[in-house]
């Protein structure tokens, strides 16, 4: 079992054609993705050949679903295009759209996201995030398939960095499924989200979550977590040492006075029973403690 995506996912590429959308296809269907085709408006019709896979390229969403039966799309477009990019997903009402782009305005993310609620029927991950892969099943956006094998554990990160990290610190027990959900003011996947996926999935054991300084996202997650949540929990919140009232790598990495700040954070999940390491190799250890590796 995985969440989101598995080995029968079919991956249609938005912005297939342009330099980001190929290099990405590439490293997709090397590590085993089914990718079915692309997305460039203007350019349907075209076939493109990327690791000896012909993949045709279409105008819309829409058309591609009709031709490859696609329920994955994963989005590698230029800032200023990727609203109506993740718009025309969702009135094609495909399932799962992952949005690589960084630097997307956040009102346009904002509108996209209010959409995707009001319409039902799609699931957005990211903004500005690393996508998501269930190991040796199926990999969406740009996490290195390499550093790691399938596992119980499940992992959900705002960061793209620190999510390898912990993929790579725990390679040798594994992942379900890894899931970067972006550090922007407003994503479409939340921590809870993938927390209450991985607590109903049978082949999680535990869960690494990773999240940041800033805004009160794993507040929030903390309290989930203390009602709903029975699996091992650890956790990691970066920027212990950031300083009060800057702006911290990602955009939604501010601290205002106590509120978002990483010790808060961590003392709100441990309050809920979860273990916080203070660095993301003292909380793989943790991690191995509770699984006895």
């Amino acid at each position: 079992m995985s969440i989101f995506i598995n080995a029968s996912s079919k991956v249609i590429v938005q912005g297939m054609t342009g330099s980001e959308g190929t290099k990405h296809t590439r490293r997709m269907l090397a590590s085993g993705t089914k990718v079915v085709g692309g997305v460039t408006p203007g350019k349907g019709g075209q076939v493109v050949d990327i690791e000896g896979t012909s993949l045709p390229v279409f105008n819309t969403v829409a058309e591609a679903i009709a031709a490859t039966g696609a329920n994955v799309s994963v989005v590698f477009v230029p800032p200023k295009f990727a609203k109506a990019a993740v718009i025309d997903a969702i009135d094609a009402k495909m399932p799962l759209v992952v949005v690589i782009t960084e630097g997307i305005p956040v009102h346009d993310s904002a509108y996209f996201y209010a959409y995707s609620l009001q319409q039902g029927t799609t699931q957005i991950i990211g903004p500005n995030c690393p996508g998501l892969i269930s190991p040796e099943q199926s990999n969406v956006g740009i996490i290195p398939a390499d550093i790691t094998k399938r596992g119980p554990i499940g992992l959900v990160s705002k960061s793209g960095t620190l999510t390898y990290q912990m993929m790579y610190e725990l390679r040798d027990i594994g992942f379900s499924t890894a899931v970067g959900i972006g550090g922007d003011p407003v994503i479409g996947t939340t921590h809870i989200d993938c927390l209450r996926a991985f607590q109903d999935d049978p082949e999680t054991t535990a869960i690494v979550m990773i999240g940041e300084i800033g805004g009160d996202a794993e507040e929030r997650a903390a309290a989930f977590i203390a009602e709903y949540v029975t699996k091992p929990v650890v956790g990691y919140v970066a920027g212990f040492t950031a300083p009060e009232g800057k702006t911290m790598g990602h955009a939604g990495a501010i601290v205002s006075g106590s509120s978002g700040t990483a010790q808060a954070k961590k003392d709100a999940l441990e309050a809920a029973g979860v273990k916080v390491g203070q660095t993301p190799s003292e909380t793989a250890q943790l991690m191995r403690d509770i699984l006895g590796r």
